[in-house]
């Protein structure tokens, strides 16, 4: 691959979405706030990224700022419409990839965990949307 095409790859990334670790904290909380979509205390959401509450402060105001989230003064954090479906979205990559490497390939679970998690960032759309059609040809995906 020559140094043009990995920009190229990389402008097209970026152009795709949120950062990384933004996208984490929407994957986080769609985790910590259920199906439902409860609220979530900004302490949990660090507990479980093992962040400083200055840090969730931070990225919450830029999910607010981008429109994914919403947090009144002081409050409990919800996610809107836009930033729900897309952190379901990065959920649902986690978790397949994780199915995958752990159940299918078998590798052990911490390893697979956090290389679904390096995966779900940098995978493409395209690319992810033909992967998981492929697994559920072969009976791989259901449930994730």
């Amino acid at each position: 691959m020559t140094e043009l095409q990995t920009e190229t790859m990389l402008e097209s990334r970026q152009a795709e979405g949120l950062s990384h670790s933004l996208e984490d904290y929407l994957e986080a909380i769609v985790d910590l706030a259920g199906p439902e979509n409860n609220p979530i205390r900004a302490v949990d959401l660090a507990k479980k990224l093992d962040v400083s509450k200055a840090s969730v402060s931070k990225a919450i105001s830029n999910l607010k700022d981008k429109g994914f989230a919403d947090q009144p003064y002081y409050g409990d954090i919800t996610l809107t419409e836009e930033g729900l479906a897309y952190g379901r979205a990065v959920w649902h990559k986690h978790k397949l990839l994780f199915r995958f490497l752990n159940e299918t390939i078998g590798i052990d679970p911490e390893t697979a965990n956090y290389e679904a998690c390096q995966m779900e960032h940098t995978i493409s759309s395209d690319s992810f949307q033909k992967w998981e059609a492929f697994l559920a040809t072969v009976g791989i995906g259901e449930g994730a």
